[in-house]
């Protein structure tokens, strides 16, 4: 059995030292950890108290001092908001617009990617400009004209109203290009060469290799439709359409605050947002790590 040598044996100390001395925490390191936890713990506390909030009678919700935990625990918040108001309603309305959206947007966004990034055509640069113009120009110049092609198709009061104007964008267009762009060209010509049509291709090597930027795209999708206000509120107005921003919004009358039925269906509704992130923070820590080297 080989020993080491002395030459060996000072190296390797030092070596050991410098991970330790790595390790060791320093002045700049406690510092940035102290301001991270403070602003964690200031986004996190509106939050805590909207939470606990939703358990609370309305008195005690405009009592001062306010109060972060309730004196005294109530369901009827909550129970209140499934038996007076459609609530259930709201959710699978926004369930269902945000999932189909959501797919909608992953699926064409990769697909118009993939084939500005791996196909030659006429006007190709300049078609690929023009889309990322689009990002410049406000939702408020839009809305007249998409309010004019819902009622055209119409579409108003339905589920395609809320979810097909924003089913693809500049945006993640140009997200699933740059992940595309780094798919290996011979992949894709081994693939033709076995006789793979060209959207078996996209199905079968390209969406595998781009999964990244797919769960980001997917994320900030999903947030954006759940999310969503203004749009649902020109396309909907009858209250079995309603999502449920706009349903919690509608509970403000001009004599009546509800605050603590209202507080109770915002932490519901907010509990989708945060079951979707945890499940894919890994992804979408990932797929943003490799678009920053890519951008790189």
């Amino acid at each position: 059995m080989a020993t080491p040598t002395q030459a060996q044996v000072p190296h390797r100390t030092i070596a050991m030292a410098q991970v330790a001395r790595r390790r060791r925490p320093t002045l700049g390191m406690v510092v940035t950890n102290v301001v991270l936890l403070a602003l964690v713990v200031v986004m996190v506390i509106p939050y805590l108290y909207m939470a606990l909030s939703s358990f609370k009678v309305n008195s005690e919700i405009f009592s001062y001092p306010l109060t972060l935990w309730p004196r005294q625990w109530t369901w009827d918040n909550l129970g209140a908001l499934v038996r007076q108001f459609p609530y259930g309603r709201w959710y699978v309305n926004t369930i269902v617009v945000a999932v189909v959206g959501t797919t909608l947007s992953v699926s064409l966004s990769s697909l118009a990617g993939f084939a500005f990034a791996k196909y030659d055509f006429r006007f190709k640069n300049v078609l690929f400009t023009l889309m990322l113009a689009t990002l410049m120009i406000p939702f408020q110049v839009l809305l007249v004209p998409q309010f004019q092609i819902i009622k055209t198709f119409n579409w108003f009061n339905s589920y395609q109203a809320l979810f097909v104007p924003s089913a693809v964008g500049a945006f993640g267009i140009f997200l699933m290009r740059q992940y595309t762009v780094g798919v290996p060209n011979e992949l894709l010509d081994a693939a033709r060469i076995d006789g793979s049509s060209e959207f078996a291709i996209w199905w079968r090597v390209v969406v595998p290799l781009v999964r990244p930027g797919l769960a980001v795209l997917a994320i900030l999708s999903f947030i954006n439709y759940w999310n969503d206000f203004f749009w649902p509120l020109i396309v909907t107005t009858q209250p079995w359409m309603f999502v449920i921003n706009l349903g919690l919004a509608s509970l403000i009358g001009p004599y009546d605050y509800q605050y603590g039925i209202q507080l109770g269906g915002a932490l519901l509704a907010s509990l989708p947002v945060i079951i979707v992130f945890l499940i894919f923070q890994r992804q979408f820590v990932e797929g943003l790590t490799q678009g920053a080297f890519k951008g790189a």
